[in-house]
Order: C-alpha cells, then structure tokens, then sequence
C-alpha cells in the first residue's frame, strides 16, 4: 500500500510543481510539461515492479506514435482561446478533435504493422 502511496505522490507532485511554476514563469513550466515525465515515471514504477526491458520498450514505442496525435491539442487549444471562444469551450473542441485524431490514428498504425 505505501509504494502506492509513493506512486501517487511523487506523480501529483510533478504536477502540481508544474503547475505552481506556470503561474511564475511559464516557459519553463512549459519546459518540463513538454518532458516525457510521466512515461520516465511509468517507466520506473515498471522496472521496479519486475517488468521485462521489453514490455518497457514496447511501451516506450507505443507512446511514441500516439505523441503525434496529441499535439494536435496543442496546436488547436492557444488558437481557439486567441479567437476568444472561451476557456471550456476551446478545451472540448481541443479535446475532441485531439480523441478524434487518435482514433484516426490507431487503424493507420495497425495498417502498418504497429499493434496498440
């Protein structure tokens, strides 16, 4: 039970440490947002548990391609809050169109060979 206590506070910390830092310096918040920190923790709790390398690398793969897709969140939301649609609405819209391009993308993986 405490390891994972531990899981979840060092994971909630990172967060919260990025969050805090946004209201001071956003760049640098944007820095470590931008840093895989959450797949070298799921990383490190899998090595820990006992996972095999390669499990830790077929994970490190499937993040890789579903990043893509991902930014479309990025690339959409500050476009949406500039054209002054609102915080929320620009979030669903960013969210949606963002699930709707992982959905695109999953088929066009498996066509080439990359399994989910």
């Amino acid at each position: 039970m405490f390891y994972y206590a531990l899981k979840v506070g060092i994971s909630a910390i990172v967060i919260v440490a990025i969050t805090e830092i946004a209201k001071r310096n956003c760049g640098f918040a944007a820095l470590l947002a931008a840093l895989p920190l959450t797949s070298l923790l799921a990383f490190v709790w899998l090595y820990m548990e006992g996972a095999e390398p390669l499990r830790i690398a077929e994970l490190s793969s499937q993040i890789f391609w579903l990043v893509l897709p991902s930014l479309v969140l990025f690339l959409l939301l500050p476009l949406l809050l500039k054209q002054s649609l609102g915080f929320w609405l620009s979030l669903g819209i960013s969210v949606a169109a963002t699930a709707t391009c992982y959905l695109a993308m999953v088929p066009v993986l498996r066509k080439f060979g990359v399994q989910l």
